[in-house]
Order: structure tokens, then sequence, then C-alpha cells
């Protein structure tokens, strides 16, 4: 009796890295000392004897008739805006989900993935199914967001894609700004960031949520130094954050003379054939319609809400 207990403990532990904490078959394989054999049958039967429960959902609606709408007003190509239900905890739980099966066949057409940061992001991945694609990179393009004790972080997203797709992955251990000149222009030819910054000099794809300027300000010395990172940019007129990089309500990119941002040089970043986009937030309204309108982003998901107030916003500013 102690055995059976011992080994229905052991499913549920296994059930919980799997399908909660989103390990992989292999990371699995590792932290218990198994097969993957025996790893993917104990999983199997976590779920023939009830420990594990899957409820499958029906797929959520798309409003195509503002879809088309956004397509001839914004000329974006990929858009999906999803129909809500009334609940905007909901709503954005459905823009998530529809947002990883969406980009899921993007990237097992990629080579190399680029990634930003924030929970949106992180959300995605822990959606995505796990498989297995040893010719993937995931790697960051810009530098640390300075997050560096949480889930959210650049260098920690990377590696949680990574996981996911038991890919391998690259990271920029630098930090998102440097002000000084010298030190920024001389960063790329050092060579623990030559590798990553050649890697994602090749993305074929990369996926990110839409900022704001409060961004910037929840981490404590990019606050501070607000006026030097962005030197001669009014706060006023930021619309969103793209790429590390301010813009308007027009979609121009704000930036000065010089860019303190880290990373792949911004053409660089715009000449990458898919650039995917998620909003979930109303707050961010003014910010998708200037990457709207700027075209900085080749597809984009929302609900049906949120693009209802772009078009408003559209006709006031």
């Amino acid at each position: 009796m102690e055995k059976n207990m011992d080994h229905e403990e052991l499913l549920v532990q296994l059930a919980q890295d799997y399908y909660y904490s989103g390990l992989a078959v292999s990371e699995l394989s590792r932290k218990y000392n198994l097969s993957r054999y025996h790893i993917t049958n104990y999983l199997d039967e976590a779920l023939k004897s009830g420990i594990v429960s899957i409820q499958i959902k029906a797929p959520v609606a798309r409003n195509f008739q503002l879809e088309t709408r956004f397509k001839q007003i914004f000329d974006i190509q990929h858009i999906a805006i999803l129909r809500g239900d009334g609940s905007s905890d909901a709503n954005a739980d459905n823009v998530i989900a529809y947002a990883a099966n969406r980009l899921q066949p993007l990237i097992a057409d990629s080579h190399v993935v680029g990634l930003a940061w924030g929970g949106t992001v992180h959300s995605i991945i822990d959606h995505f199914k796990s498989e297995l694609n040893e010719d993937l990179i995931f790697t960051q393009f810009v530098g640390e967001n300075m997050k560096y004790n949480s889930r959210t972080g650049s260098t920690r997203m990377v590696e949680h894609a990574a996981s996911r797709f038991e890919a391998d992955y690259v990271t920029l251990p630098a930090p998102l700004y440097v002000i000084n000149q010298v030190v920024h222009d001389l960063l790329p030819e050092e060579p623990a960031l030559e590798h990553c910054l050649k890697v994602a000099n090749r993305m074929d794809l990369l996926f990110c949520g839409i900022g704001t300027l409060s961004s910037v300000d929840s981490i404590p010395a990019w606050h501070q130094a607000k006026d030097q990172i962005f030197p001669g940019v009014d706060p006023a007129d930021v619309a969103g954050m793209l790429f590390g990089r301010p813009y308007d309500i027009h979609g121009h990119f704000l930036i000065p003379e010089r860019d303190t941002t880290v990373g792949t040089p911004l053409e660089d970043v715009m000449a990458t054939p898919r650039r995917f986009g998620v909003i979930k937030s109303k707050f961010k309204t003014y910010a998708a319609l200037g990457a709207l309108r700027g075209k900085l982003l080749t597809d984009l998901v929302m609900d049906e809400g949120i693009a209802q107030r772009i078009l408003t916003a559209k006709d006031e500013v």
C-alpha cells in the first residue's frame, strides 16, 4: 500500500511539473532521474487514472468584420480581433491563448525567434504545447530590463521559451540602456555580446507585448535616468514602447541623435519578417494605435473591446 501511495505521489508531482510549471519531458527526466519513455508513460497514466483532467474549450470567435475594417484602415495583413464575453479577465485569457495557438506554427517554421519581456510574453509561453525543435534558437535582441529576480525578466524569458521546444537559446548579458556613448558603441564588439547579436540579426520572427513609458518608470534606475536615456524626448509625446524604444501616436520612433538602447539596431529589428504583437489591456489603446499607424508590427492580436477603443481614439487624435 505504501508503495502504491508513493507511486501515486510521483504521478501527482510529475503532472504538476508538466502541466502547471511547464517543464519539458527532458527536464522531468533529469529532475526525477527517469527515462523519457517512463516520464511519458507516467503522464499518460496520470491522465487515465483521473489525477489529471483536461478540459477542452471551444475556439474563441473572431470579429471578422472588424478585422476587415482594421486591414483597410491600417494596412495590417495579419490581425485577429476576438469577440468578448463581458469579462475583461476572460477576454485577456482568450487573447493570450489565441496568440499562443497562432504563434506555435510560426515558431515551428522559424530558425531564430526573438523575445521581448513582460507578463504578456511569459503568459503566452506558458500556453505553448511542448514539442521538440532542435533547429530552433530563441534569442534576446535587446539588453536586460534589470528584472533579474523576476520570471518575466529578459534572460529568464528566453530560457522559458526554449524549454517548451527543447531548443537552444542565447542571452545578451548587458543592460537595456547605456548612456555612455563610448561604452555603448564598443559593447557590441565584446565576445560575450557579439554572438547573441549575430544570432539576433537573423531573426525570422519576434513576439512581444506592447509597452508604455510606465514600463521604464517601473525600474528605478531607468526612471531616475530617463532624461539621459531619452534626451530631448517629451514624455507627453510618448504613446508606447516597442523594442526598448519610445514612439508617438503616429508611430514615429522618438529616437534622439544617439540611440542608448543596447542590442539589435532598430532598422534590423524592423526588417524582421514577422513582428508579432499582443495587446490585452484597454489602458494601452494609444500605444496600440501608434503601433498600427507606424506599421511597427506585422501581426496583432486583441479583443473587440480594445479594437473599438482604438477606432474611437483614431478619430480623436
